[in-house]
């Protein structure tokens, strides 16, 4: 049987009822719209599990989509998008995998956090959106970047610290940043690009409401299940529900928060469960596969863009490195490991399209062909670009770069011509 087959659904809970009013930071609102689940609309499940155990749960598909039956048009997707979410696919695995050479040749220097395993996530959002929407990652963001659409080159030379870089070689790694393509983050720290997601939402419905310009735009939040503990997940899920924020919090749960299991670590390990408190849909899926992560993908996005609020998704996958290239990956289980490869969503949806003859294999072949050239051209890109100047570490630090104080002379420091002597070369 096909790894593709449709989705199982399972009730969620009731999460709102017809009492409930919903909130609005500009204006007083009226009663919203109830969003709650009758125990005559749920679909039938039946008991497939996931390789870590547990059943493959979605919301209830009343709650989104007017009992829509999610995953019953997994088939239903065109020759032209299912070469695209394979291209998007293939870009970002051969890019990782470039990365790591590039890493161990020296070319690359602190963290550098890979994203192999995880394309179905990565690919089943983020090309639904527009060029308007807002996706803010993490550390694990290169791969975020490329979906949305940053150019090869121009993430490859940020790698390599180079001022052709997406952040002109100041973000590295693990601070992706690009105005143009409305990625604003690369966070290093787990959980705090959550409050900016939250923020750049909060914008959309500002504009909207407020300034009454047109504007439907979506942001995604993308983070782990490490970061699902910490403070700042419940207090956005809170204001986003209070404000029904055109906003999508996506959770990457790939079971390990570096070497911490994620059953260790958690009081309850199944964080969809944990929107519904807030009046939030849950969202459980296969984040393996791509055309399951994309049905969930299309409701939850078309419900903030709407204007229904948000939906909290938690996507079960898995990733192939270590937490990072400094990482041995000793502490996982090596049975997992193979239990989880052997579901690769590259070649899962490579097998889908073949088998339905949505396009011949040579087409999927020249896509593997022309990657691999325009992964060769990022690092060629990359390598022969200049370095940055010195000067450069004083920009982006104080809006006044009086603000790096007075010397011992009575001088700004920043006017000192040996201000930055003695500080490592870019």
């Amino acid at each position: 049987m096909s790894s593709f087959s449709a989705l199982k659904i399972l009730p969620s809970h009731p999460i709102a009822g017809e009492h409930r009013r919903h909130s609005s930071p500009f204006h007083a609102a009226p009663a919203g719209r109830l969003l709650r689940s009758s125990g005559a609309n749920y679909l039938s499940s039946s008991s497939s599990v996931t390789a870590a155990g547990r059943p493959v749960r979605v919301l209830s598909a009343n709650v989104v989509s007017n009992e829509k039956q999610i995953g019953s048009a997994l088939a239903a997707i065109t020759s032209k998008e299912a070469l695209d979410l394979y291209e998007d696919m293939v870009l970002g695995r051969s890019f990782e995998d470039m990365c790591a050479q590039m890493y161990y040749r020296g070319k690359m220097f602190g963290f550098v956090h890979l994203y192999n395993g995880q394309e179905a996530v990565s690919t089943g959002f983020i090309r639904l959106l527009t060029a308007r929407d807002t996706v803010v990652s993490t550390y694990r963001d290169h791969v975020h970047a490329l979906s949305k659409g940053v150019p090869a080159r121009a993430v490859m030379a940020e790698l390599f610290g180079k001022t052709t870089g997406c952040c002109r070689g100041q973000g590295g790694s693990m601070h992706m940043f690009s105005r143009e393509h409305n990625l604003i983050g690369g966070f290093a720290f787990i959980g705090e690009g959550i409050p900016v997601a939250t923020g750049a939402a909060f914008s959309s419905k500002y504009r909207r409401e407020v300034l009454k310009e047109s504007c439907d735009d979506v942001t995604i939040a993308f983070f782990g299940d490490g970061t699902c503990n910490n403070g700042q997940f419940f207090e956005c899920l809170n204001m986003a529900a209070l404000w029904k924020l055109p906003i999508v919090f996506v959770v990457e749960n790939n079971l390990w928060a570096i070497g911490m299991s994620h059953f260790r670590a958690t009081s309850d390990p199944e964080i969809w469960k944990k929107g519904p408190p807030f009046g939030i849909p849950g969202a459980h899926v296969d984040g393996m596969d791509v055309l399951k992560v994309r049905e969930v993908a299309k409701d939850a996005i078309a419900r903030a863009r709407r204007g229904d609020g948000p939906t909290l998704v938690e996507c079960e996958t898995y990733r192939f490195r270590g937490h990072s290239l400094a990482d041995p990956d000793e502490l996982r289980n090596p049975d997992e490991k193979a239990r989880y490869s052997s579901r690769d969503p590259i070649a899962a949806l490579k097998k889908y399209v073949l088998e339905h003859n949505l396009v011949p294999e040579s087409e999927l072949k020249a896509i593997d062909k022309k990657i691999d050239e325009l992964i060769e051209e990022a690092v060629e890109f990359a390598d022969s670009s200049p370095a940055p100047p010195r000067s450069q570490l004083l920009e982006n630090v104080f809006a006044d770069p009086k603000g790096f104080g007075i010397g011992p002379d009575g001088k700004y420091r920043c006017e000192d011509p040996g201000f930055t002597q003695g500080t490592a070369q870019v």
